[in-house]
Parts: structure tokens; C-alpha cells; sequence
């Protein structure tokens, strides 16, 4: 069994900066990349940023590019979104996601099906 478990989310203000966590644990995987998604209240969920394991390649909803990055820390088996400049709609549940495979078989990074395993969401929210 593979857990990841995500942390660091909280009340911010409009402008603010978080950093959320997402620490993995259990078994050994296969691991394409990791990825973090966000669903917001009546809402779908939402492709946020991934992170392809082999080359350390990045990608970005439009919406958050400029502002939130995501990067790993090998060592802690651990994958964060540093998030600046924070805005309301950036409210939602914050899962982190991750892909027990070496390639994508052809879906896309955005593709909630191309996720094996996820957290159980940390609540961020903006205040305006």
C-alpha cells in the first residue's frame, strides 16, 4: 500500500503564500510523477501542477502559472506547491496524486485517470 498524506493548508489572506506538502510513505512504486489537483465547493476537480519524475519536467493550469510551483524532495519522498499570491478562487481541497507507472499510456498529465493513488485533501482557504 502506498499513503500520502497532505499538510500545510489553513486561512490566508488575498496575497498570501502557502506551502502544502504531500509526504509519501508504504511501498516502493513506479512513479511517472506526482501531481496536485483542487476541488472547490460545487465544483469539479481541477488539474493543478505535475511533476514528471524522470527529468523533473513541470506543468501548470493556466490559472496558477506564474504563481504556484511545485517541487519534490527526493530524500523525504515528499512533493510541496509553494502558492504566492493567493487569490478567493483559489479556495478548494487540495489533493496530491500519484501515478504507479513509468509512462502516461498516452493520457495527459491533467487526467485524474492517470493517478493511482491520492491524499486525503488539505483545505486551503482566501479570504478577500
Amino acid at each position: 500500500q502506498v499513503q500520502l498524506v497532505e499538510s500545510g493548508g489553513g486561512l490566508v489572506q488575498a496575497g498570501g503564500s502557502l506551502r502544502l506538502s504531500c509526504a509519501a510513505s508504504g511501498r516502493t512504486i513506479s512513479t511517472y510523477g506526482m501531481a496536485w489537483f483542487r476541488q472547490a465547493p460545487g465544483k469539479g476537480q481541477e488539474f493543478v501542477a505535475a511533476l514528471r519524475w524522470s527529468d523533473g519536467s513541470t506543468y501548470y493550469t493556466d490559472s496558477v502559472k506564474g504563481r504556484f510551483t511545485i517541487s519534490r524532495d527526493n530524500a523525504k519522498n515528499t512533493v510541496y506547491l509553494q502558492m504566492n499570491t493567493l487569490k478567493p478562487e483559489d479556495t478548494a481541497l487540495y489533493y496530491c496524486a500519484a501515478a504507479d507507472r513509468t509512462t502516461t499510456q498516452g493520457m495527459g498529465v491533467w487526467t485524474t485517470a492517470l493517478y493511482d493513488y491520492w491524499g486525503q485533501g488539505t483545505q486551503v482557504t482566501v479570504s478577500s
